[in-house]
């Protein structure tokens, strides 16, 4: 069935904590899954020139904790209405000093902390072996640095984010480990988002903003919700103006970005 082009977009923004709503003048669209609903209805705006659906993966009012977000509807959901690329803000923590709170990372590599989370479409019985090692869009990722310098937000173009279950923060022990290892921002929403969007040929690039420095760092206090919402609220205008400046230049998905030929040489039987 042909969508009308009020329910078509072609770039999605996913929401994370304290960052409900984003667009004016929107139009609310109820989708359907496979896999059950997503997360909350799906807004949907002309601005800036593009057509921009917006997604708040814990819900309208913050009732889906990490672990219990239905990650296969909301990628499903923006696909089936045309969004071929997503940008994917988040509010989390620092694994490292030269890393502060207030800054953004654009992230290039991830870790799966995570169990139980269902991270495929392919159960079976078509077997799909998806390629991961680049898990971010390079177009995209280039284009978010880009716009931080526009704007004037402090922003590394580079990390790796770190993907904890949840609800709970980490241990001592485990942010140690975490930041030994290397790793610079930790987060519980980042997977299995971006394999998803992998596996669905979608171009997908992760913006953390970083609301606090992990309990690894000695005399580092234990993070509280209270002080994650107090700083990205400080700090939400400044991803709104991000967005505002990488929108526009986005071009229109391109069949040589490798986001968009995941799937090429990928299914079990080919041949």
């Amino acid at each position: 069935m042909n969508q009308l082009p009020q329910t078509k977009a072609e770039i999605g923004v996913f929401g994370g904590s304290g960052f409900y709503k984003f667009l004016d003048n929107v139009t609310y669209l109820e989708v359907d899954t496979p896999f059950g609903k997503p997360s909350a209805p799906i807004a949907i705006a002309e601005q800036w020139g593009k057509r921009v659906a917006f997604l708040p993966r814990h819900g309208l009012k913050h009732q889906l904790p990490p672990h219990s977000i239905n990650y296969r509807a909301n990628l499903w959901a923006l696909k089936s209405i045309g969004v071929t690329r997503i940008i994917a803000p988040s509010a989390t923590g620092s694994l490292d000093l030269a890393v502060k709170p207030g800054e953004f990372v654009i992230c290039d590599q991830v870790v799966d902390r995570t169990r139980g989370r269902k991270d495929t479409f392919y159960d079976g019985p078509q077997t799909y072996h998806v390629s991961f090692a680049d898990p971010y869009c390079s177009e995209l990722r280039s284009l978010a640095a880009e716009a931080a310098k526009k704007v004037g937000v402090t922003c590394h173009d580079r990390g790796t984010l770190v993907v904890i279950q949840g609800p709970r923060f980490s241990t001592r022990a485990e942010s140690k480990w975490f930041s030994k290892n290397g790793w610079q921002v930790i987060g519980m929403t980042g997977y299995p988002e971006s394999i998803l969007a992998r596996e669905l040929e979608m171009c997908y690039c992760n913006i953390s903003l970083i609301t606090d420095y992990d309990v690894g760092f000695e005399g580092v206090k234990p993070v509280s919700v209270t002080e994650v919402v107090e700083v990205f609220n400080k700090n939400i205008e400044r991803l709104r103006a991000l967005l505002a400046q990488m929108i526009p230049s986005i071009p229109t998905a391109s069949e040589q970005c490798p986001c968009a030929r995941a799937l090429e040489g990928a299914r079990m039987g080919e041949g």
